[in-house]
């Protein structure tokens, strides 16, 4: 909803009471706005309980602006399941600018426009206002938008105000997204505080009530307090619930029959709405408006609060409350286009199975195309819950969709169940052409899980049943679509399991997607070939790879793009091409973002954190991989892309228990076979197996390694294996094709190769050559460096080379991230340890930091070696020695 509002003469218009010890909040919005105004966009961030004056203070806010601000504001909705973009869409109504024409286009599935038009809307006017309330409701596609609006608000001339309930918002909330995309611009925290007990006695005055016994009870919360001092008589009531039935009870029994009604209906009511399910009890509401039970506002009728609606809605026995939802579901039905969530959320709650089962599975791929996966997960369970009425197809097909949400929640067994449960229904009906589609999925749910084996043989039986379809060599064809996108899922499995078949599989693909007309498969097969394709040259593959990112761009296959990026990087990264992958990066990221793609984003991040670890910059590196560790979703197979960078740099830290993490990451990536997961474990097992002197696990690396050394684009992982694998005591010789700088530290050119690594711009790799000279000058430049960079295993190695050099006195220098602490701990030990101070648990510091338990353990382990204690007693007394409690120093 748009408006421009007159300027007021106080804040307090149109608030009321409520609004007490409110008005220093609205002065900071109001200031905001004034920087907005300026071109330089900010956020506000309202929070507080339920009752807390959020709201009143926004309608404060929009009171007290200029003319000319214009304003676009829509609240998130306590539905089962949340309309997807549906603040957006409230924001949007009655105006005719780019956010407005892309929602329109995003009820067809067409949401990619829609974040790109917010912020083009926001442009368009200065200064403009986006208030969204209630944000811990918002759907997935609404969270994505404003984070991508967040990112770029630094530059509009804009504020964006965001309301939620803190207490409803806990760490790994999807509005921690939102919040975490701000860190770009200037951002207002408003914690909403209590009542004073001055000002609840200012409120009580005249009630007969007491002020201090009101103010003990509410808690100081201003809506509590006031529909309290609403209820007749002068006993307090002992909750907000009671304190809004009482009021309520004060309404004439059609009033409350029409009350009972409306707060069955989470949102507000249309007044067409509420027409259609009152009819001609409509008129019987004055009485509700009139005692302050209702509001009639621009987008309807709604409670004062939702928590009175909840209160009278609770207060109805459940047949009451099913019979209400029944008469909900028959007015919705009236109306066109239907509102698929509202009708799903009173469906559930009529428990009327014929309606689920009309509107839910159309509510939830709706919901996945607007990008609210979440919400499509919630429509689609609660059809599964009676998919046993539903027709054969229409039963498969559902469970193939639920499978393919199941992944995108990175619910990646589950969703492997599920599709093979699709895959059995639909072999049972004998439908080639979706059996086909279901049999892709379900190698890619399978090579999610690590079964690589499983997704070929899926892969394989996908391409066998579809080309017995009649038309399937003909272009234009359905058959030839989809055994043109068999044979590309085929060839790419192929060439990721290091199948020595793929890049004919690939090729062969390749020509039945230009016979398709498929440009987005044409572009996968191109990515592909830049990797398995045997005997051509490092710019080769990396033209390939670029061309199918600009055809993928050119063609609108978005998906092909964010793979083409992350190939691309993986490619860079491996052959040490970094300038090149700092700018692929950037690129990446940004298309990724703009266009939600989080598993390629999380693939991207890893290697913006293998870039960092490269260049030296350890802290970026251990922190950015360690949220990738961290976060809750289960991210599958791509755990084998974050986990062994970290634990190497675990490992170079000398963190204990980083070679268990490191030897079960090999063992994964041995069964799944795909090169980057075994490149990345392999690399880094080898290298904590020397730190370590277990030659005997070395050579179990190069053993393991020895079967895929030959694999297209595997020559700079062979080098870097067999280069550690010596440091370990191994014998190993640079091969033919052997790339540089580590095939002059296996000849044995340390000068070489401590050059190469230095134009290379790693200078770990660099002192560790220097350390190999058997010289003392360039070993002690080697010492220097590692103690920089906190490589504590290998100036243990380095240490002891300089003893066997006959230097036995070298002064230790503490390394750049513990230099300020008088502990020499690290900025996120102090943290861990302040907190153990303080008396948590390793849980609760986990909690507390949004870090994995393991983590923690890891951390307390290091803290305690790092302080020479046994306990963390000993450690905590430690810390108030040195005043270290609050992680500060």
């Amino acid at each position: 909803m748009t408006d421009r509002l007159p300027a007021a003469a106080g804040h307090a218009r149109g608030g009321g009471p409520a609004l007490l010890e409110r008005e220093p909040v609205v002065d900071v919005l109001l200031g905001a706005v004034a920087t907005a105004a300026t071109g330089h966009g900010c956020a506000a961030i309202l929070t507080g309980e339920a009752g807390i004056g959020k709201s009143s203070v926004v309608r404060a806010l929009r009171s007290s602006l200029d003319h000319g601000v214009r304003v676009l504001a829509g609240a998130c909705d306590d539905l089962l399941s949340p309309r997807a973009l549906g603040p957006l869409r409230e924001a949007a109504a009655g105006t005719t600018g780019p956010l407005a024409a892309a929602l329109a286009g995003s009820r067809n599935g067409e949401s990619d426009a829609v974040p790109a038009a917010t912020v083009a809307e926001l442009a368009a006017w200065r200064p403009t206002v986006l208030i969204v309330e209630d944000l811990h409701w918002a759907d997935d596609a609404t969270l994505d938008v404003l984070g991508h609006v967040g990112r770029r608000l630094a530059d509009l001339p804009a504020l964006l105000v965001l309301t939620y309930r803190d207490d409803e918002v806990p760490p790994a909330h999807p509005v921690r997204r939102v919040l975490g995309a701000l860190t770009a611009t200037t951002v207002h925290r408003l914690a909403l505080p209590p009542l004073s007990p001055a000002a609840v006695a200012g409120l009580a005055v005249g009630s007969g009530r007491d002020s201090a016994a009101l103010h003990a009870l509410t808690g100081g919360n201003p809506f509590y307090v006031t529909e309290t001092l609403a209820a007749p008589g002068v006993t307090v009531p002992a909750t907000v619930a009671d304190a809004v039935l009482a009021r309520v009870g004060r309404l004439d029994p059609a009033c409350r029959d029409a009350v009972e009604q409306l707060s069955v209906v989470p949102t507000a009511v249309e007044l067409g709405l509420a027409h259609r399910l009152l009819g001609s009890r409509f008129d019987a509401l004055a009485p509700a408006e009139e005692q302050g039970v209702l509001q009639v506002r621009d987008d309807g009728l709604a409670f004062r609060h939702e928590l009175a609606r909840r209160a009278v809605e609770q207060s109805l026995t459940a047949l009451r409350r099913r019979t209400l939802h029944r008469r909900v579901i028959a007015a919705l039905a009236e109306a066109e286009p239907r509102d698929l969530p509202r009708l799903v959320h009173h469906a559930v709650r009529a428990d009327d199975v014929e309606a689920i089962l009309a509107y839910a599975p159309t509510a939830g791929r709706e919901a996945a195309a607007a990008g609210s996966h979440r919400q499509a997960l919630a429509h689609l369970e609660a059809a599964l819950r009676h998919a046993e009425r539903l027709p054969g197809h229409d039963r498969a097909r559902l469970h193939d969709d639920h499978a393919w949400e199941l992944h995108n929640a990175h619910r990646h067994e589950e969703a492997v169940a599920e599709s093979e449960r699709a895959v059995a229904l639909f072999t049972a009906i004998a439908e080639p052409l979706a059996l086909g589609s279901a049999l892709v999925r379900l190698s890619r749910h399978r090579y999610l899980t690590g079964d690589t084996d499983g997704a070929e043989t899926a892969a394989a039986d996908a391409l066998r049943t579809v080309t017995t379809l009649p038309g399937s060599s003909e272009a234009g064809e359905p058959g030839g679509s989809a055994v043109a996108a068999a044979a590309v899922n085929r060839g790419t499995l192929l060439a990721l399991g290091g199948h020595p078949g793929a890049g004919a599989a690939l090729r062969e693909a390749h020509v039945l997607a230009d016979r398709a007309g498929r440009l987005d498969l044409v572009a996968l097969c191109q990515n592909y070939e830049g990797l398995a394709e045997p005997d051509i040259d490092i710019d080769h593959r990396i033209g390939l790879l670029r061309a199918s990112i600009e055809l993928a761009a050119r063609n609108g296959a978005d998906e092909a793009v964010a793979r083409g990026y992350t190939n691309l990087s993986e490619m860079l990264y491996r052959y040490l091409r970094l300038a090149e992958l700092d700018e692929v990066l950037g690129d990446g990221l940004a298309f990724t973002d703009e266009h939600g793609f989080p598993s390629h984003a999380y693939n991207l991040n890893v290697h913006r954190c293998l870039l960092a670890l490269r260049r030296g910059d350890w802290a970026t590196a251990e922190s950015g991989l360690e949220a990738l560790v961290d976060q809750d979703d289960d991210p599958g197979m791509l755990a084998g892309h974050s986990r062994p960078p970290y634990g190497r740099l675990l490992a170079r830290r000398g963190v204990a228990g980083s070679g268990q993490l490191l030897a079960l990451a090999w063992e994964r990536a041995l069964g799944q076979r795909s090169l980057l997961c075994l490149a990345y474990a392999g690399t880094a097992l080898v290298e904590h197996a020397w730190l370590a002197d277990h030659l005997e696990r070395a050579a179990t690396v190069l053993a393991g390694w020895a079967r895929h050394a030959a694999r297209p684009s595997g020559e700079p992982v062979h080098a870097e294996i067999l280069r550690y694998a010596a440091r370990a005591g191994l014998p190993a010789a640079p091969f033919d094709g052997c790339p540089e700088p580590w095939a002059a530290g296996l000849r044995g050119d340390w000068r070489a190769a401590a050059a190469g690594w230095a134009r290379v711009g790693d200078p770990y790799e660099q002192a560790l050559e220097l350390a190999a000279s058997g010289e003392p000058a360039p070993t002690l430049e080697a010492l220097r460096t590692l103690e920089d960079l906190g490589a504590h295993a290998a100036v243990r190695h380095v240490r002891r080379r300089l003893r066997e050099l006959g230097i036995t006195r070298v002064p230790r220098r503490p390394t750049a991230d513990t230099r300020a602490h008088p502990a020499g701990l690290t900025r996120r030990q102090a943290d861990v340890l302040a907190l153990v101070a303080d008396g948590l648990t390793n849980a609760e510091i986990a909690a507390e930091l949004v870090l994995s338990v393991r983590t923690v353990d890891t951390h307390v382990g290091a803290i305690l070696d790092r302080l020479g204690v046994r306990s963390r007693r000993e450690a905590a007394a430690v810390a108030r020695t040195l005043d270290l409690t609050d992680g500060s120093r």
